[in-house]
């Protein structure tokens, strides 16, 4: 079987800046679909179709394929994704915004959390400022608490169910006073998933019980061409009362 570690930390590939190493973390837990990287994104544009990003009536094969796999196997259904290379969510180069973002110094330094991140190979020169996990997100208990939490197309690959537990385990392991950014997608009216439908009050309704407070909630307007309109970026500050880690 593939290690699904070489698979983990695209976002954040060209961040040379970060004070301490970057963890990477997706989930194995059975029955939880929380674990495997669902960015229904084109890994490249040229890849046919014209750069049009397909939903739950996808007009995609490999889309498609992906679906079959999930529902018929919630167990293994992601594992059969990556180890017969339908992975269509793999952009290949870093998230625009997310790059610009740090060019632009707009990211906090410090530990940095990208769960259920996509791929990146471990012999990339930029390997050592990443540590690569396998674990199950919603139990897995990290040494030390995040400065900065990534989900980018984490949330919208989870059943709808499990989003009150996502929201309490970034609060859980997220520095007071750290920030969580958002990259909400799809915003549609979508029906089926993965990935879901989501939309700024989803988000809202399991953050801001946990201390949340939206700093900013804007269009991406350097999303890439399939999801323009689609797309959201969120910075989230969480409250300064103590976690439970």
């Amino acid at each position: 079987m593939r290690p699904l570690s070489l698979f983990m930390g695209h976002i954040l590939f060209p961040i040379r800046s970060l004070q301490s190493k970057t963890r990477a973390i997706s989930s194995r837990n059975i029955g939880i679909i929380a674990s495997k990287r669902v960015r229904m994104e084109k890994r490249d544009e040229s890849h046919g179709n014209n750069g049009v990003e397909t939903t739950a009536r996808s007009i995609n094969p490999r889309v498609d394929k992906l679906q079959q796999f999930v529902r018929s196997d919630s167990t293994g259904g992601w594992e059969d994704s990556w180890e017969q290379d339908v992975t269509p969510w793999d952009l290949g180069q870093p998230t625009p915004v997310i790059l610009h973002l740090h060019q632009t110094g707009a990211l906090p330094k410090g530990r940095a959390l990208v769960p259920g991140c996509g791929s990146l190979s471990s012999s990339s020169p930029n390997a050592s400022y990443f540590t690569f996990s396998k674990a199950d997100f919603f139990t897995w208990s990290p040494t030390e608490l995040f400065d900065l939490i990534i989900d980018y197309t984490f949330f919208c690959a989870i059943e709808p169910d499990m989003r009150l537990a996502w929201a309490k385990r970034i609060h859980d392991i997220l520095k007071p006073g750290g920030e969580l950014i958002t990259l909400m997608f799809p915003i549609s009216d979508q029906v089926g998933g993965p990935p879901y439908k989501v939309s700024v009050s989803d988000y809202e309704e399991v953050l801001h019980p946990m201390g949340f407070k939206a700093i900013s909630i804007v269009d991406n307007e350097l999303a890439i061409r399939p999801r323009q309109g689609r797309e959201k970026l969120g910075r989230w500050k969480r409250s300064s009362a103590q976690s439970s880690l």
